[in-house]
């Protein structure tokens, strides 16, 4: 130990607030930091993503529907629809209400999975557990802010 008593950086930096002392794990007044500096953003892009990827799973599903001869024309639009609201609310998440748009997608792909063809009601049920996760990080990383 130097005459300062540092350890010469073995420990946590006392003098940093966002740092706690031995044994916090980080933590300052009770609550563990993410380490984000945006946690909203961060969030909102994870979002963005599970429904990106809604939005090119619907797309992908096009061909192998028409294959199966699943709905025609009129099932072809309907999941083309579903994959362009994706995209979009993909990129609304910065409102309230796009949060709740983005988990009615998954159910509306499970509703129209009766009409077209029950592989759609499947990918539905994919992308609504997909979903949950999301919220859940959400809530998890936004409980910490």
């Amino acid at each position: 130990m130097s005459e300062s008593g540092e350890s010469g950086g073995a420990g946590p930096d006392q003098s940093r607030p966002d740092v706690g002392g031995p044994g916090s794990g980080g933590k300052v007044s009770g609550q563990r930091l993410s380490g984000l500096r945006n946690p909203e953003a961060a969030v909102r892009g994870v979002g963005a993503a599970a429904l990106g990827a809604q939005g090119v799973g619907l797309l992908l599903a096009i061909v192998p529907l028409r294959v199966l001869g699943a709905g025609g024309n009129t099932g072809t639009a309907i999941v083309v629809s579903l994959a362009v609201l994706s995209f979009v609310v993909a990129g609304l998440l910065r409102h309230r209400w796009a949060w709740w748009a983005g988990g009615a997608l998954p159910l509306a792909a499970i509703g129209c999975g009766f009409v077209v063809h029950l592989s759609l009601a499947v990918l539905g049920v994919l992308f609504g557990l997909v979903w949950l996760y999301v919220l859940r990080v959400r809530a998890t990383v936004l409980a910490r802010r």
